[in-house]
């Protein structure tokens, strides 16, 4: 990991950020920036009475694109900007320790309720979710399509560079009945590659290194044509995906954020899902990618080192299988057992009620082994007889199927201190408490660095690829 700065510095870029006029640090009135960058600021979810409204819908998210990108600041020195925290996306960057599904479902469910470390009058509900883990050594075949901006924006080694070092890596790791197509935007779109066996692996890895960037973008362009070839090369029963790679400056063609979001529904119900990786500093449009992403049956991450290119391309790589799609959730809490609950996150990810069980409404879709973890903090009643706290109502379907399936999960009222509550109860409360400090939350309460290094440092005893080990180094760096 890149050495980090000291924390006085650290402190002293919040000072001149906090320093800057609002014109400095916000973009067309909903986007904040630093420099060129663009986020979208989606505010914070507010406590809502149980009585008035006891139940709570929202899609899940995948995402692990803010903490990355997150880290990028602060190996740079500096705090992200508040906008740029979805506390949600730090969460979901991390695997959990939770059980494989059982019997002929696709998502395994639990739940844990305990104190709130911030707030000790208030406690935290966890919700957490696996996707089935899929056998590496028999996965269905694969056709990807590789869609790489190749404009002039992209001309840097942690732009174009690390893209090509990243892609090349997926090539070592993929098999025989996998295939590959490269396409590439700039001031038009080009077909480098038609899909080509991973048997001719140095063909692929020669088409990749052959890259250059220059001109223009035009984005909607290629990501047209990656979806024809996609689909020309549709592999019934197979892992049909579209990885796309930009720091997001479309400037030809369509390239407003709600234009190319209505492009990209238009794709996502032909059973090709995407994948959109983020990189860069100065002009990223992460705003964009993450609702491209999001509306395209797909997932955004954010490639800021070497580690993360391991991390998303081999690691990680079963996340490009889906096992469940347009996952939605449901909690109705009981009034007897809950005054007011609060969804930590996923402020982008709200869905009306009526949309929980309708079909029709795309919701976020989830990779083999992956882990996606939720938490609300609750302002609970004084009740001695062990009522339920609430039911968590979880909706999704089968890769290939239209229809979704219902599975229901009580949540019983055993409370219990964080400090004695599991390891993954305790590393989801630090990784929320550090999202609030960054996020400078309303809600934050005492929170504060000591707190969340004592509870991660505290639960690290799940830690395959050292990521929470990780976390503790960056933690130490918080204000």
């Amino acid at each position: 990991m890149k050495k980090f700065i000291k924390n006085s510095f650290i402190c002293l870029s919040v000072i001149l950020m906090a320093s800057c006029s609002k014109s400095s640090l916000y973009w067309d009135g909903d986007f904040g920036y630093v420099g060129d960058e663009k986020y979208t600021d989606y505010g914070e979810n507010p406590f809502i009475n149980t009585a008035e409204q006891p139940i709570s819908t929202f899609s899940i998210d995948a995402d692990g694109g803010a903490y990355s990108n997150m880290r990028r600041f602060m190996n740079q020195g500096q705090l992200p900007p508040k906008e740029a925290v979805r506390i949600e996306e730090y969460l979901n960057y991390f695997t959990f320790d939770y059980v494989e599904p059982s019997g002929n479902e696709n998502v395994s469910i639990e739940t844990e309720l305990s104190t709130c470390p911030w707030n000790q009058d208030h406690y935290l509900l966890r919700i957490g979710l696996k996707g089935k883990t899929l056998d590496l050594n028999n996965l269905p075949a694969s056709n990807y399509v590789f869609l790489i901006d190749v404009s002039g924006s992209m001309n840097s080694s942690d732009k174009l560079g690390i893209l090509k070092a990243g892609f090349k890596r997926m090539v070592d790791v993929l098999g025989s009945n996998d295939r590959i197509a490269i396409v590439t935007y700039a001031g038009a779109e080009k077909v480098v590659l038609q899909s080509t066996s991973c048997n001719e692996k140095d063909k692929i890895k020669k088409a990749i290194d052959k890259l250059g960037a220059s001109g223009s973008t035009a984005g909607a362009k290629g990501i047209t044509t990656a979806y024809e070839i996609a689909q020309q090369n549709f592999i019934t029963g197979g892992n049909n995906r579209i990885i796309l790679g930009t720091d997001g400056d479309f400037n030809v063609g369509i390239s407003s954020q709600e234009e190319l979001v209505q492009l990209i529904e238009t794709k996502r119900d032909n059973g090709i899902y995407l994948t959109v990786l983020g990189v860069g500093t100065g002009n990223l449009n992460e705003s964009m990618m993450e609702q491209i992403a999001d509306h395209g049956n797909g997932n955004y991450e954010y490639i800021d080192n070497v580690k993360q290119i391991e991390k998303v391309f081999v690691n990680e790589r079963l996340k490009f299988y889906a096992v469940a799609k347009d996952c939605k959730n449901q909690v109705t809490f009981n009034p007897e057992m809950v005054i007011q609950y609060r969804l930590i996150g996923y402020e982008n990810r709200i869905l009306n009620q009526q949309d929980f069980e309708n079909d029709t409404v795309d919701a976020g879709d989830l990779g083999s082994s992956q882990t996606v973890t939720a938490l609300y903090e609750l302002v609970m009643t004084d009740a001695t007889v062990a009522l339920p706290v609430g039911t968590f109502d979880f909706r999704y379907k089968m890769p290939n199927e239209t229809q979704s399936r219902l599975l229901t999960h009580n949540i019983n009222s055993a409370k219990v201190a964080v400090e004695n509550s599991s390891e993954n109860q305790r590393f989801a409360a630090a990784v929320t408490g550090f999202g609030l400090i960054l996020k400078q939350s309303a809600y934050k309460g005492n929170v504060n660095k000591q707190m969340v290094l004592d509870l991660a440092n505290g639960a690290k005893t799940f830690d395959p690829f050292d990521y929470r080990a990780e976390f503790c180094e960056l933690a130490n760096y918080l204000p």
